[in-house]
């Protein structure tokens, strides 16, 4: 007899932990000998030195993707915190808002899959700069974590409770004590 554990039935399933998390380090493992096969070829094909000057152009182009999206990024930033009949600049700048019409997320990842060493990571930064499929991602990246707990935990996380109710998602901590509000019945007049 055993005391302080409950004891489970003989049949009961443990619930399966991680899914397809599991499978994660397959799928890099099987992604780097991929590259690793594409490069070999191309290096077979057209020769080592075309090999290391496309590994070269990829950083290159890459970086300067990275570069481009986070200065737009601070642009938006530096107009999004001034007043909004803020001083004028002089020379116009142009907008951040342009042609790409939605946040620096995708382009951002982009650059970083160009920047890493293979022909597929490349293929798939190219498909995150290009507008249409671009669109697409952010599209259906948006659907997935909409409907996915993790979008609903997301959206608990930015409630606010003005009237002093605790919200799921918000820390309170009980060693300070909250400071009086004005319209406190038990403060002195």
């Amino acid at each position: 007899m055993t005391f302080g554990t409950p004891q489970q039935p003989v049949n009961s399933r443990q619930p399966l932990r991680g899914g397809p998390r599991k499978l994660i380090p397959l799928a890099i493992a099987v992604w780097a000998v991929l590259e690793i096969w594409l490069l070999i070829l191309v290096g077979d094909a057209a020769g080592g030195w075309a090999v290391f000057a496309l590994l070269v152009a990829g950083v290159a182009a890459g970086s300067y993707v990275i570069k481009r999206a986070g200065r737009r990024a601070w642009q938006r930033l530096t107009e999004s915190l001034q007043p909004p009949g803020g001083p004028a600049t002089g020379a116009e700048a142009p907008t951040a808002t342009g042609a790409s019409g939605g946040g620096n997320a995708l382009t951002m990842l982009g650059g970083l899959l160009l920047m890493v060493p293979g022909l597929l990571s490349d293929a798939a930064g190219l498909l995150c700069l290009f507008p249409p499929t671009r669109s697409m991602i952010r599209k259906a990246v948006g659907r997935r974590f909409g409907r996915s707990a993790g979008g609903r935990a997301f959206a608990q996380a930015r409630m606010q409770a003005p009237d002093g109710k605790v919200v799921q998602g918000q820390v309170i901590r009980d060693d300070e004590r909250p400071a009086p509000r004005a319209d406190d019945p038990q403060l002195p007049r």
